[in-house]
């Protein structure tokens, strides 16, 4: 059966994309178009002169083997280039090039016999040992995907986070920008997915390293002159979790070496896993080249936990060391600090230690007494949602219901009291101490707080309800 030109070229394909990387398929052999077959010789047409180079430089002994298979060994390959006449005729016309009959453009390898007793050759592409030496990951076993609790603020980056980790340089997200402001939890998810691609692929080689770190090692690589050894550590790495990428802002010869380490790891097939507490076109002092590089990936951002978020931290956290502590502390903990997950988590570390050197009782009062002086301000002026959910508490009303639109006595009396002290004690506006009591305008939150003021002076039960709640709202 006689074979056509698109037949042997697409069988040619199927063998050399086994044999190269995706990215390199992609770029040198897609854009390739089979023009005909004629006794064995097989035509195709590329783009330019330089790809027509490219290939015989870089792939000619692959496509020497591919054309053999499929046709015979007599088989040869012309290219086809179609080129743009630059005299007064521009009608497009085509140069035909010989291959497979030439020496390659590139130095064919020789075999060098060595005596055993000579000194070996040094391959320069090999750096001697590395394969041997076992690479310290540098990863925190605590900061495992067990330990981090997923929430709407964080969902898409664990979620790309764990497609990673399955599947290591074989994703779409490479590389995965995780970027998010300060104790949001970046360094925890980078070690989080560096330890579960540990665990699944022991022979991969994972390196955690923050870019501080990195750009040391550089400097140091320049004074002791083995910046190419430098390089080519990298160059070896199978996953490799640079945090902080920000701090190579303004490093301009940092930047370069890693910009030639990052292709050479993405054009591998490795995997590459950055955090930056800023997304890319915010990063300022960077090289466009490496900040289009970024962008190649996924870029997934951290936001701020929401309440049920940091309660479930806290919990996550009092779990994994073994204690318990007061529902109302917890809450008080989760509703204070809401907006740094690490501050959060020292805020309840310092509360231990007070309770325990003090030989104290975890209570709310020394829990305010704690917060109020590790964090600036936060505990004078408490938020919306802790004066909410105190006021809730104190009448036995779900939190749900005081966002409603219900009109019930009982109901109408907690959201008024609420408004009252949400405008008595943190500085948010009267709109948006509305927005979180139901969506009320602020015309509404200052008829509650007049109507709260005028019945504190005419109804004793009622003053006591204010001043039961203002001692509880009120930090000691």
């Amino acid at each position: 059966m006689s074979k056509n030109h698109e037949g042997v070229w697409g069988s040619c394909l199927k063998v050399i994309k086994d044999n190269i990387s995706l990215q390199a398929y992609k770029t040198w052999f897609e854009p390739i178009v089979p023009v005909k077959l004629e006794n064995d010789v097989l035509t195709i047409q590329v783009p330019s002169h330089f790809f027509y180079e490219w290939l015989e430089e870089n792939y000619i002994t692959l496509l020497r083997k591919v054309i053999k298979k499929e046709l015979s060994a007599e088989g040869r390959l012309e290219y086809s280039i179609i080129m743009e006449n630059n005299m007064t005729n521009s009608v497009p016309y085509t140069v035909k090039l010989p291959a497979l009959n030439q020496k390659a453009l590139k130095n064919a390898p020789i075999s060098m016999p060595l005596n055993i007793n000579e000194k070996q050759i040094r391959n320069p592409f090999i750096i001697p040992g590395l394969k041997k030496v076992n690479v310290d990951s540098n990863l925190n076993p605590s900061y495992s995907f067990d330990n981090f609790v997923e929430g709407d603020c964080n969902r898409l980056a664990r979620a790309s986070g764990y497609a990673v980790a399955n599947k290591p340089g074989g994703t779409a997200f490479n590389p995965l920008l995780i970027y998010g402001g300060v104790g949001l939890g970046k360094t925890h998810l980078a070690h989080a997915i560096g330890i579960s691609i540990k665990d699944q692929f022991p022979n991969k080689t994972v390196l955690y390293v923050g870019s501080e770190k990195f750009a040391h090692q550089f400097i140091d690589a320049i004074k002791n002159q083995t910046t190419n050894d430098f390089i080519h550590f990298y160059q070896m790495i199978d996953v490799l979790i640079i945090d902080d990428v920000q701090f190579f802002s303004g490093k301009e010869k940092t930047q370069d070496v890693f910009f030639h380490v990052f292709n050479h790891l993405h054009q591998n097939g490795k995997q590459i896993i950055l955090t930056s507490d800023k997304p890319p076109v915010e990063m300022q002092g960077m090289e466009q080249r490496l900040l289009s590089r970024f962008k190649w990936g996924l870029s997934a951002d951290l936001g701020a936990p929401d309440l049920e978020t940091r309660m479930a931290i806290l919990e996550k956290k009092m779990y994994g060391n073994g204690i318990d502590l007061p529902k109302d502390v917890v809450e008080y903990l989760a509703y204070s600090i809401n907006t740094n997950v690490r501050e959060m988590e020292g805020a309840l570390n310092t509360l231990l230690a007070q309770a325990s050197l003090n030989k104290k009782a975890i209570t709310l009062e020394l829990a305010k007494q704690m917060v109020d002086k590790f964090v600036k301000n936060t505990a004078r002026e408490v938020s919306i949602e802790y004066i909410q959910k105190v006021v809730c508490d104190y009448f036995d009303l779900p939190l749900e219901i005081l966002k409603s639109k219900t009109r019930k006595r009982e109901v109408v009396q907690a959201r008024q009291i609420s408004m009252y002290f949400s405008k008595k004690m943190t500085k948010s506006s009267l709109a948006n101490i509305g927005a979180h009591c139901g969506g009320k305008d602020h015309a509404t939150v200052l008829h509650a707080c007049r109507t709260v003021t005028n019945l504190s002076e005419t109804d004793k039960q009622f003053r006591a309800y204010l001043e039961d709640l203002e001692k509880k709202l009120t930090i000691q």
